[in-house]
């Protein structure tokens, strides 16, 4: 069923892939839903489906709301194509990027928003968008993910102990 699920992903982004002009353009088509199906697939590899659900509320809050200003602004594309603000793929790479941030920390984090950055300028270098767009997007994203997301192991906690002696103490035990 995994499998299934990461060929899907893939295929989505070849699909869409077929009128980019370049291979940068390519990488931007193919990350939009690459980064994301990786968050998923990493959330159901460790059985979080606590996770799964909150990655799920952002995505879908995301997507939802990149999609109502997409037809409320009136904003044209640099390629003088209409709905240039925001974009939705941007807002889908940065759903993945910041979810696997919150969720996982920033082992996880970084790689994918360094991924999902560079889908952000694919679509500028493509002229389908602004700089504005990308970055709204972004923002859009990241918040909705902080607002659903709990990371998946407090990075502190405590915990009374006894030691061997009979002593009591504090156990503190911080992961970063």
């Amino acid at each position: 069923m995994k499998r299934i699920l990461l060929s899907s992903a893939f295929m989505l982004g070849y699909i869409t892939s077929v009128h980019a002009t370049s291979a940068f353009e390519t990488y931007g088509d193919i990350g939009q839903f690459a980064i994301p199906a990786l968050a998923a697939g990493i959330s159901w590899y460790k059985d979080d489906y606590d996770g799964l659900k909150e990655f799920g509320y952002g995505v879908l809050s995301t997507t939802a709301t990149v999609e109502v200003l997409k037809y409320s602004v009136d904003s044209t594309r640099p390629n003088g194509s209409p709905h240039s603000f925001p974009s939705g793929h941007t807002a889908l790479a940065f759903s993945g990027a910041s979810y696997l941030q919150m969720r996982y920390g920033w082992t996880y984090g970084l790689p994918a928003y360094i991924a999902a950055g560079a889908v952000g300028w694919s679509r500028v270098a493509s002229d389908n968008h602004y700089w504005r767009d990308v970055i709204a997007s972004a923002v859009i994203a990241t918040g909705f993910s902080y607002l659903f997301t709990t990371p998946y192991e407090q990075p502190l906690t405590i915990q009374p102990g006894v030691m061997n002696d009979g002593a009591y103490g504090v156990l503190l035990h911080y992961q970063y």
